[in-house]
């Protein structure tokens, strides 16, 4: 088997990690509607096998290096770890359980993916990176903000891959991966946090490129029309390492649901998520820290206080919410009057830990009149107040910057903005449905079917497949939702989900990831309270 092996696993190399990955994805996102669809999920657990990531083509890979054997081009056209002719020929197939070959190729998916993996970070170095053309074009500063420490993190790959496929070669069925995926990452991948890190400044930088040198731009259309870029454009490779990072966790994920309980391998699998979850929050801290630095000075240089000045910079203090709300005047009896003399605007800047309510003046400055800690917010909800006091709703201070209590009556634009506010000022008000934190039997679910990028603080990022429970929903269509795989917590619009009918998959999702968080369940309930508030 092992003399054969990078023959029979190289099959998935004619695709691009970005084309694998998305495939995949897809046909996971399948494999739930089927499931979905049916009373039983057993039912569809022949279909539960680790989905097939596409159908590969040929491809030429220059400058691959030799002693990667995966990398190395093969014609062959197999899928899954039990498609592979030496496992049907070997009879492997008849003795082992099914779950145990569902498990076999939950990690067959993880080795073959690092390879298609590997095989795109390559290629942004060797077609990209490493062009005569675009080094000329490019300063030596330009070119390290840019590319970052991306050989750093191919040589780790590297490093990976081999590790990953000596182990494949051991046996004809694999016995672990989450063990070498552990100390990879315990040893090695820190240069994925300097990667993502650096990512708030390499678009910047891509932008200006792009705007400020036509010879940058030129050369960079011309190498992405080129065959073996399949189509895809520059700026997806430059984000491989932040997707891979947190693939791979999903993917660790995956095969932790398929390992038998309390055995050798779910401590491996256990230990190893924890670790690469420990990575995956310090890539994201780094990429919030970077552009809340910048964020909050620009807001400081905008405030002028009417009341005593609060130092808003601080290394602990992040921006969740800003916006503009109608602020109703005089008693709450006064609706005979008319709307435009009901309500001034006012702008509000909400933090994690401190609200600044303020009117904008000319200059685009606002002068702040009230603040008050975030610990101290109380709002309330107006129902069925008609037409003019829609939206509505109650915002008390419970101490203000005078030292005392302060109200104030607020109008949102519409119900889905009204609702955002009140969560974002308030995140321990109770939601319409439980979280999943709660050890609720069942809540409302829905699955990604369209990739989501927050456009707001308060909104929440989605990709392909993600499951999330349904914390609150409006009638004008958007969702607040928690990811079940990290408890992140935001907006996003209904339209990019579809909801999990099925009353025993919602449950078997929620098994699934307490048994994946049962190594931290302290730490996860403080996660679910506290991200993304």
């Amino acid at each position: 088997f092992s003399c054969n092996l990078s023959d029979l696993l190289c099959c998935l190399l004619g695709l691009l990690y970005q084309e694998y990955r998305d495939k995949s994805t897809r046909q996971e996102i399948e494999t739930r509607r089927l499931q979905d669809s049916q009373t039983d999920p057993e039912e569809s657990s022949s279909s539960e096998e680790t989905p097939s990531e596409a159908e590969p083509t040929s491809t030429t890979e220059s400058k691959a290096p030799p002693q990667i054997s995966l990398l190395r081009n093969s014609n062959s056209r197999f899928n899954l770890w039990q498609d592979l002719p030496e496992i049907r020929s070997s009879g492997v197939l008849s003795i082992l359980q099914p779950d145990e070959i569902k498990l076999q190729e939950a990690m067959f998916e993880l080795v073959t993916s690092e390879a298609s993996y590997y095989k795109s970070l390559n290629l942004l170095v060797s077609h990209f990176m490493e062009n005569e053309r675009l080094k000329k074009i490019l300063h030596q500063s330009e070119a390290h903000i840019l590319f970052s420490n991306v050989l750093d993190v191919m040589a780790v790959s590297e490093r990976f891959l081999l590790d990953l496929e000596q182990r494949v070669e051991e046996n004809i069925v694999i016995s672990d991966v989450c063990d070498i995926v552990y100390q990879h990452t315990v040893n090695h991948f820190s240069v994925y946090i300097t990667y993502v890190s650096n990512q708030t400044y390499q678009e910047r930088a891509y932008k200006q490129l792009l705007q400020d040198k036509p010879a940058f731009r030129e050369v960079i259309s011309q190498l992405e029309l080129d065959p073996k870029c399949k189509g895809l454009s520059f700026s997806s490779f430059l984000i491989l390492p932040f997707q891979r990072i947190t693939r791979l966790k999903l993917l660790v994920q995956n095969i932790l649901k398929k390992v038998e309980e309390k055995s050798d391998r779910e401590t491996t699998a256990l230990d190893a998520h924890k670790e690469l979850e420990t990575v995956v929050k310090a890539c994201n801290e780094g990429v919030r820290k970077m552009s809340r630095t910048e964020q909050m000075i620009s807001i400081q240089k905008k405030l002028e206080f009417k009341i005593k000045s609060v130092p808003i910079i601080s290394h602990s203090r992040w921006l969740l919410k800003q916006g503009e709300l109608q602020q109703m005047n005089g008693p709450k009896t006064s609706r005979t009057l008319r709307t435009k003399k009901l309500f001034r605007e006012i702008y509000l800047f909400l933090f994690n830990d401190l609200l600044v309510i303020c009117r904008q003046i000319p200059g685009d400055k606002y002068q702040v009149f009230d603040s008050a800690p975030r610990g101290l917010l109380r709002v309330e909800e107006l129902e069925d107040q008609g037409q003019s006091l829609a939206n509505v709703f109650i915002l008390r201070l419970l101490e203000n910057a005078d030292d005392r209590e302060a109200s104030y009556m607020l109008k949102a634009s519409s119900q889905s903005e009204m609702k955002r506010w009140m969560i974002s000022l308030a995140p321990n008000r109770r939601t319409k449905f439980v979280s999943f934190t709660s050890r609720l039997v069942d809540c409302p679910q829905i699955q990604c079917v369209h990739p989501y990028v927050a456009q707001q603080p308060d909104e929440l990022s989605l990709e392909l497949a993600d499951i999330l429970n349904i914390l609150d929903k409006t009638d004008d269509g958007w969702i607040f939702g928690e990811r079940l795989h990290d408890q992140e917590r935001g907006w996003f619009p209904s339209s990019m989900g579809e909801e999990i009918l099925n009353p025993k998959i919602r449950a078997q999702n929620l098994k699934e990831c307490f048994r994946v968080h049962k190594s931290d369940d302290s730490q996860r309930r403080k996660l679910g309270s506290r991200n993304r508030q």
